[in-house]
């Protein structure tokens, strides 16, 4: 039986990939992004103990959301790689029934942690946060190269993969910084989209509750224009933009 520490679950979530989703947000992550709105994830001791059994139990309940929509399950976070064997064995037991599995992810990990779970994963949603190591580090308080590491291991093995880039004006939305990520992105032919998410403080309230500091507090969401600019950016490498 194996056991893991989990934050929550979502029961119905149509963002973390195709279709109706059942969402499992993993305890525990090494980044502090400044825009995190899941910061209560942070400490991995702090989550609720729970057993893949236990978890797919739930699951089969929403078997047929699944077949309807072309869903599945979603294992997000916090981080889901610090937890490797607990996420693999969730997965391993989807496709024992024919569920379709995602994993949403920093790709913040060492390549010897990853591969079993990749082995059991239909698609991955990897955040890169940044494509300038200065930015990267800015926004995430670690290194920018396990991640591009990641995603190159990713393009090798030809897995499926949505890239996620956090537009936030006057910190990642520098054109050097976009060029750059459009470019490397451009060179994995395993990347079927990019989705452009435009910054937004939905978990403030959250930093507050614990006492944290939320330096982004004075930052806007991006303006419609900027939207346009970095997407057209993006579709200049042929990339597929969401």
């Amino acid at each position: 039986m194996t056991e893991g520490l989990i934050h929550s679950l979502e029961s119905c979530g149509t963002v973390d990939g195709p279709g109706i989703r059942f969402v499992i947000f993993t305890q525990g992550c090494p980044l502090r992004c400044l825009y995190c709105h899941n910061p209560d994830c942070r400490h991995i001791e702090e989550g609720k103990k729970v057993t893949t059994e236990e978890l797919i139990e739930e699951i089969k309940k929403y078997r047929s959301y699944f077949q309807y929509s072309g869903g599945g399950v979603t294992v997000t976070g916090g981080e889901p790689l610090m937890q490797p064997e607990f996420v693999k064995s969730i997965f391993e037991s989807c496709h024992k029934l024919g569920i379709h599995t995602t994993l949403d992810t920093s790709g913040y990990v060492t390549l010897n942690a990853a591969k079993p779970v990749l082995e059991h994963t239909d698609l991955v949603l990897l955040d890169i946060k940044s494509f300038n190591p200065d930015i990267y580090r800015t926004v995430t308080s670690v290194s920018l190269e396990p991640t591009l590491n990641f995603a190159r291991y990713l393009a090798e093995i030809k897995k499926p993969t949505w890239i996620r880039f956090v537009l936030v004006p006057g910190l990642t939305d520098v054109e050097d910084n976009v060029l750059g990520l459009a470019k490397f992105v451009s060179q994995l032919d395993n990347v079927e989209k990019v989705e452009i998410l435009p910054f937004h403080k939905m978990g403030e309230y959250k930093w507050e509750q614990l006492g944290f500091d939320y330096k982004l507090k004075n930052t806007e969401p991006p303006s419609q224009e900027l939207m346009e600019k970095v997407i057209k950016i993006f579709q200049s490498y042929d990339l597929v933009v969401q």
